[in-house]
């Protein structure tokens, strides 16, 4: 690096640049520096994900082979078309099993490769985004998302709602939106179509608002501003509202590092942890093996047919949209790569994406007691398993972070055990309880 001399014509001396070098490293990391750059070489060094028999890493193989009965059941009583399932521990996969059908009507089967619509998996993928800038500096997690978004300075809580007209009435918020009420699910901001609130689903069309997935040319820039103008369901902090507070953070994202959020994630996080199938939109290349969102029709299944959004969002349309909170695609493999970098303390194949101490930060209770009860509670990125749920049993140990999807995805990973356990299917109205058994028969493979 080269350093200016304090003035001109006056040398710095050597002792004074050795003590000065850091400071101006970081001034450089916080301002000139572009944010592009791979992320930072780990003292520690885990290996990539590897296979390995069961026994190596302290798991069972007959009682994991329980998991190929679970499967094979729910496809043969039509409860699923097809189900993709991995089993990590130690950063070793020692369970990974395609069952059924990736395409009933075209008669295909489903493989370990295939590419899944994540949906809300996509969430804990934006806040590790986040996370990463904060642990540059960049901002506070209490600081006001209204000093990067400036609409967000008039958010108001709706007061009133005319049935007829659709008109409203708001007041101002107590509080400013921050950063972890985004984070959190507590900003009062809601979703539109899939709201629960009859009002705000209209409030929300009436807008212009997208919701989840598009194929239209719609950027999350545009469709930020429009929400950010909208009532809030309820004073920020005060309640834990799911809505689209991830896909505001996408926005963040893109203001704070200087990048598309595509681009970032890519340039971030993807390519450096070795996640090549996980991304928003897939090229014509990979097409193939989306597999289509399958939906109960006269004792078998059929394809999913275009609603408030086309299922073929992945692959086709303008492939403009960044939905960071549902928009991403990915696989079994990656996705376990991802949640084994997290099992590491923020770390993978000699990567850093995160300090430890900001992962032990994320997974404390964000939300008090405003979401989960005394199983679970909520941190910057996941549902946590509490002492009482590993007491009330089937959750894992506490610590225990997961989440799942819109189109019927689950995974958790348990810190203690060393487990990870994903589920990838692409339902919609399906009976069926795969996930909490799959998550106790993996629990309960553990073998040492």
């Amino acid at each position: 690096m080269h350093l200016a001399p304090v003035k001109p014509g006056i040398p710095m001396r050597p002792t004074l640049v050795r003590q000065l070098a850091p400071v101006l490293l970081l001034c450089s990391l916080l301002g000139a520096a572009p944010l592009s750059r791979s992320q930072t070489a780990a003292v520690r060094q885990s290996p990539p994900l590897t296979e390995a028999l069961p026994a190596a890493v302290g798991m069972s193989a007959e009682r994991l082979a329980r998991i190929d009965v679970l499967c094979e059941q729910a496809v043969g009583e039509g409860r699923i078309p097809g189900v993709v399932a991995l089993v990590a521990r130690h950063g070793r996969i020692v369970y990974f099993k395609a069952f059924g059908m990736a395409d009933n009507q075209a008669d295909r089967a489903l493989r370990t490769d295939a590419i899944f619509r994540i949906a809300s998996q996509s969430k804990a993928i934006t806040a590790t985004a986040v996370m990463m800038l904060w642990e540059e500096g960049r901002f506070q997690l209490d600081d006001p998302i209204a000093n990067w978004i400036p609409e967000f300075k008039e958010a108001g809580v709706l007061q009133t709602f005319n049935e007829t007209d659709g008109t409203y009435t708001t007041e101002p918020v107590r509080t400013p939106i921050t950063i972890r009420h985004l984070l959190t699910h507590t900003s009062g901001i809601g979703y539109g179509v899939i709201d629960g609130d009859p009002r705000f689903k209209r409030i929300y069309a009436e807008a212009g608002v997208t919701d989840l997935f598009t194929t239209e040319p719609v950027t999350i820039a545009e469709s930020v501003q429009k929400l950010a103008r909208l009532p809030l369901h309820h004073h920020p902090g005060e309640r834990f509202t799911y809505g689209e507070g991830l896909d505001v953070l996408g926005r963040f994202i893109e203001l704070v590092s200087g990048q598309p959020f595509d681009a970032f994630l890519r340039d971030r996080l993807f390519k450096p942890l070795g996640m090549p199938d996980t991304g928003f939109y897939l090229p014509d290349a990979k097409a193939g093996r989306l597999v289509p969102v399958q939906r109960p029709e006269n004792g078998g299944w059929a394809r999913y047919p275009v609603t408030f959004y086309d299922p073929d969002y992945p692959i086709k349309g303008a492939r403009t949209f960044f939905s960071g909170g549902a928009g991403l695609s990915s696989t079994a493999v990656d996705y376990a790569t991802f949640l084994q970098m997290y099992l590491n303390g923020g770390e993978l194949n000699g990567v850093r994406v995160l300090s430890h101490t900001t992962v032990e930060t994320m997974m404390q209770n964000q939300t008090a007691d405003l979401w989960g009860g005394p199983d679970k509670h909520y941190g910057l990125a996941f549902g946590i398993v509490t002492e009482q749920g590993q007491a009330r049993g089937g959750l894992g140990s506490p610590g225990t972070f997961d989440w799942g999807g819109y189109f019927n995805t689950q995974y958790f990973a348990d810190p203690q055990e060393g487990v990870i356990g994903i589920l990838m299917k692409q339902t919609q109205e399906a009976n069926d309880d795969t996930g909490w058994r799959f998550r106790l028969l993996v629990e309960a493979a553990v073998d040492d």
